[in-house]
C-alpha cells in the first residue's frame, strides 16, 4: 500500500467520525473529554492529519456509542468505493 494510500485512509476516517459526532450534535470538546484524549487530537483526526491507536479508537466509538468495528468498517467501504 502506498503512503498516499494510507493519508487517504486517515482522511476518510476523519471523515466519518465527524459525521458520528456531528449525527449526535456533540462538540469535539465533549467527545475528546469523553474519550480522554486532547480535544486538538479529535480535531487532527477529523482533518486526517493522525490516525488513532487502538485503544483511542474504542474509546472513541464507545464516547459516540458506535463500535470501533463499525468505524472501521466504514472507513474501509468508504476506502474501497473511492479506489473503483
Amino acid at each position: 500500500m502506498a503512503r498516499a494510500e494510507i493519508a487517504d485512509i486517515g482522511q476518510i476516517f476523519g471523515e466519518v467520525l465527524r459525521r458520528h459526532r456531528s449525527e449526535q450534535n456533540v462538540s469535539q470538546e465533549e467527545l475528546a473529554f469523553q474519550a480522554g484524549v486532547d480535544r486538538t487530537f479529535v480535531s487532527r483526526l477529523e482533518r486526517g492529519v493522525r490516525q488513532p491507536t487502538i485503544t483511542t479508537l474504542i474509546g472513541i466509538g464507545q464516547a459516540l456509542g458506535v463500535s470501533a468495528a463499525d468505524l472501521v468498517r466504514e472507513t474501509e467501504k468508504e476506502y474501497l468505493r473511492q479506489r473503483k
